[in-house]
Parts: C-alpha cells; sequence; structure tokens
C-alpha cells in the first residue's frame, strides 16, 4: 500500500497498511517505534542465488533418502535389472521434461510459488488453492517430517542408542527443523551455501558408492549384472508404481522455480539450473544402481531396509560407519533445499490474497519470507510428534502427477492464450504434451488396475480444501481479535508486506 510522503504523523499500524516506508524531512521526529519508519521503500524477496547455486539446489533437493531406499522396491516391481535399469533412465528423462515444461511455465508467470503460480495464472484462485491445501497442510510439511526423522533414524544408528528409543529420535528430528528454520530464515544466501555444501558432500558419498561398485566389477564381482531382462514384468500397474518410487528418488527436480524471484539472470539460471540438475542426478543414479547391483544379490536387495548401508557392509567393512554418515548429509541437504522452496507456495498464494495475508510479508531485515517458513515448521513438527506421516505420504503421493499433469496442460493452454510474450522461453510443443499424458498414465494405471481406498481419502482432502476456501479466503471472514494477532506478529518478527518485482 503506498503511503503519503507529505504526512506529519507516522503511520498507523495495522494488518492492511503496515508497508514499511523511507523516511523524509516533512516526517518530523522519529517516532518511539522503530518498527515504523526505516529505510525500507521496497521490501522484496532478493536476488541471491546464480546458476551454481540453483544448480545446487536442485540436485541437493533431489538427492535425499530417496537413492538410499528405493532402489529395491523398484528391482521388486520391475523384476528384472535391465528393466530396473530402463526405469531409471526412463525417470530422468521424465524429470528432464518436466523441469523443461516448467522452464517455460515460469518464464510465463515470472514469479514464486511454482505449480501454485502456474494453475492461478491459468485456471485461476480455485485450483491454485486446492494446489496450495494439499501440498502446504500435507505433503510438503510431511515430507520434512520423513527426512528429519530419517536423519534421526541414521544419527540413533551412528550413536548406538540402546533400544532404538522414539522419544529421542522424535526430539532430535525437532531440532533439525529448528536449526533448518533458522537458516532458511535468516539469509538466502546462507541457505544456499549450506545447500552447495551438503550438496557436495552427498555427491561425494555417491561417488564412493559408484567407484567402490566399478571397483568390484574390475575385479570380477557382477552378481545380478549378467541377468539381464530375465524375470522383466509384464503388469503394466508394476511398471507404474515402480516410477512412483523412482519420482520419489528424483522429487525436486523443478524447486528452483519456487525461487525464481531469487535468482539472478532468471531467464538463463533458471532453466540451466534445472537442466543441468537433473542430467547430475540422472547420471548418478544409474550408476550408483549399477554399483548396487554388482556388489548385492537379488535376495539381498529385497531382505534390505537400507540398501546403502547393506552395500557399505559388503564393500566397505569396518568402514562402513561412513554411510550413515553421509545419508544424514544427503537428508539434511534435501530438507534444507524443500524447507527453502516449499515457503514460498504459501508466500506467493498469501502475495495474490489466495491464503492468509499475513504469510505474504517479508522480513524488512533479512528479506526472507518469515511466516510462511515459521507455519511450515510448526505443521511439520506437529507431524513429527505424531509420528504416523509415511502412510499420508503414500495417498497423497499421486497428488502430485495429478498437479504436474494440470501444470502441462496449462503449458498448452498458455501457448494459445499468450503469444506474444517477448520474455517467454518457449520449448517443443511435444516435451509438454508428452509430459502431460506420461502424467496421466501415472496416475491412471494404477487406480485402473488395482484402486485403493486411500486414493479416496486423498481427493476428499483435496477437495476438503474449498471448505476452508469460501468463508476464510473467498469472503475473508476472520473475527477481529486475529487481526490484532496479525499486527502484533508482524512487530514481534519484523516483517511487512512484500513488493513483486517482474524476476526477467
Amino acid at each position: 500500500m503506498d503511503t503519503d510522503n507529505d504526512s506529519t504523523t507516522p503511520d498507523k499500524v495495522s494488518p492492511s497498511n503496515m508497508e514499511l516506508r523511507q523516511r523524509t524531512p516533512e516526517d518530523g521526529p522519529e517516532t518511539a517505534n522503530p518498527h515504523v519508519q526505516m529505510d525500507t521503500s521496497k521490501i522484496a524477496l532478493k536476488k541471491e542465488i546464480g546458476l551454481f547455486s540453483g544448480t545446487a539446489f536442485v540436485v541437493g533437493t533431489i538427492i535425499g533418502s530417496g537413492i538410499f531406499i528405493t532402489p529395491q522396491g523398484v528391482l521388486r516391481n520391475t523384476g528384472s535389472v535391465g528393466l530396473c535399469m530402463v526405469v531409471w533412465s526412463t525417470g530422468a528423462l521424465l524429470s528432464l521434461l518436466g523441469s523443461l515444461t516448467f522452464t517455460e511455465l515460469t518464464s510465463i508467470t515470472r514469479t514464486s510459488g511454482g505449480e501454485y503460480a502456474v494453475l492461478m495464472k491459468t485456471f485461476g484462485p480455485i485450483p491454485a488453492f486446492m494446489y496450495v491445501w494439499s501440498t502446504e497442510i500435507a505433503r510438503n510439511p510431511a515430507s520434512r517430517a520423513v527426512q528429519t526423522l530419517t536423519f534421526a533414524e541414521y544419527l540413533s544408528s551412528f550413536l548406538e542408542l540402546c533400544g532404538s528409543p522414539e522419544v529421542p529420535k522424535k526430539l532430535i528430528a525437532i531440532c533439525v527443523i529448528v536449526v533448518l528454520a533458522f537458516t532458511t530464515s535468516y539469509s538466502v544466501k546462507l541457505s544456499a551455501r549450506i545447500q552447495v555444501f551438503f550438496t557436495a558432500a552427498k555427491l561425494i558419498a555417491l561417488i564412493v558408492i559408484i567407484i567402490g561398485g566399478l571397483v568390484k566389477i574390475g575385479q570380477g564381482t557382477l552378481s545380478e549384472l549378467p541377468t539381464g531382462f530375465d524375470g522383466s514384468v509384464t503388469v503394466i500397474s508394476n511398471v507404474a508404481l515402480s516410477y512412483y518410487s523412482i519420482m520419489f528418488a528424483y522429487g525436486g527436480w523443478n524447486n528452483v522455480n519456487f525461487l525464481i524471484e531469487e535468482v539472478k539472470n532468471p531467464q538463463r539460471n533458471g532453466p540451466l539450473s534445472s537442466i543441468i540438475g537433473v542430467l547430475i542426478v540422472g547420471v548418478v543414479y544409474i550408476l550408483t544402481n549399477i554399483s548396487y547391483l554388482a556388489v548385492m544379490t537379488r535376495d539381498e536387495m529385497y531382505q534390505s531396509t537400507a540398501v546403502a548401508q547393506t552395500w557399505g557392509d559388503r564393500v566397505l567393512g569396518p568402514a562402513s560407519w561412513i554411510i550413515p554418515i553421509c545419508v544424514m548429509m544427503s537428508v539434511y541437504g534435501s530438507a534444507n533445499g524443500g524447507m527453502g522452496t516449499a515457503s514460498r507456495i504459501q508466500f506467493a498464494a498469501a502475495r495474490d490474497g489466495n491464503w492468509w495475508e499475513f504469510l505474504s510479508f517479508v522480513s524488512v531485515k533479512r528479506y526472507t519470507p518469515m511466516p510462511t517458513i515459521i507455519c511450515h515448521v510448526l505443521i511439520a513438527i506437529f507431524m513429527v510428534l505424531q509420528g504416523t506421516i509415511t502412510s499420508l505420504i503414500n495417498f497423497l503421493s499421486f497428488t502430485s502427477w495429478v498437479f504436474y499433469c494440470a501444470c502441462a496442460l496449462c503449458c498448452i493452454v498458455l501457448r494459445f492464450r499468450i503469444k506474444d510474450d517477448p520474455k517467454r522461453i518457449k520449448v517443443p510443443i511435444l516435451i509438454p504434451v508428452f509430459f502431460m499424458l506420461w502424467c496421466l498414465f501415472l496416475v491412471v494405471a494404477p487406480i485402473v488396475d488395482n484402486p485403493r481406498v486411500e486414493l479416496l481419502y486423498a481427493a476428499a482432502f483435496v477437495v476438503g480444501g474449498l471448505v476452508v476456501y469460501f468463508p476464510l479466503i473467498h469472503f475473508n471472514l476472520k473475527p477481529k481479535w486475529f487481526e490484532k494477532i496479525e499486527m502484533y506478529l508482524q512487530l514481534l518478527m519484523e516483517v511487512a508486506p512484500s513488493t513483486y518485482v517482474d524476476s526477467y
């Protein structure tokens, strides 16, 4: 909201007019409230992410716990080494197609928020809100909870805590979430540097696994590799389910699009970060799986709950303690990138008036969306305490592909609706079309072949968001005391309404 620079009295602080402004000589003596008048003529997210750190966000967010826990599930669903490797390779292709599709979409929306911004621009506030509702109330906080609990599990294993107690694990997970919240809120640059460090660390860990496997192959240890396509499954739903596991491991291929307002030279660095990041991860994943399959038998893969730990026991021997440390670094880096990107969804929705207004405010000192980060963290901590989140992620995972399919459709629709945007980055139209059809297959195939009640629950949860949308967002019904709470929270966290800046 614009302020009147000729005013002789300080602005009244309220949730609707707390946009801070630069003082002028006409303002008179400085007031006792330093939060009202500061040198903040514009409050906006700062551009701190370059090509290197953007690529690190993509690679670091993708490589988390997935590559350490999903390979045995993929092998079981495909039935053969050959088909397993085909699915891992095409998973990288699917991620790359999605990344290119989102490159064009981001060049049109030119704002943070990822899928939300795309759905908002194409189909309006209701589908966009349904995405934010399903993602920010359930999927993303649950993902943070799972990541931090995985960190706690491996830390407990490393410290050899007796009896594997649950309470210390939950406390460790909560502490990790709080640390992540602090670093993400404190500085985008600090968060980016942390991402670069842990991305390098986890790549080094996977390189150790790759080199160890190649050494074993050089020594003549091939285990399951010579079996090729023997035993390949022919059931389509099994192949689709194998993609679910693989795309969980590849999850995060589009995360740099959530941070587009903070990317330097986004027309170049945005798409390049996504493409380079996905290609790096694809090569690493394929070579890592070759190493797993060269060292372990099929039965060992099936029975292992932590395939990387089993690999370490076979190859590293007494030095296998390195594996839990590597997994912890990998998971922490993924959680750091995920928290940084996911918090921008609520921020973008709130700035559009399609979520609670206070969540669109930015710290006047740190230029980070602190309220959304805190909201994200509180929900994640609640899920950690509940401890029953794995099933929630499983039955909500298909919603990701529903919204990816919808976004691919948005790319096609906007190609015809907006024809003369000079800043648009066009990709061949077959890319979003093929990506949309592939996503549609991943959504429909498991339902047709083996319908599950969990899918009905997930659909009901997404549609149930409308019960919240109409009274609280569309009609903006909220008690006056809630506005006072918003005002005091603004003063406490030193946040103010943000200014939208075209990223391109």
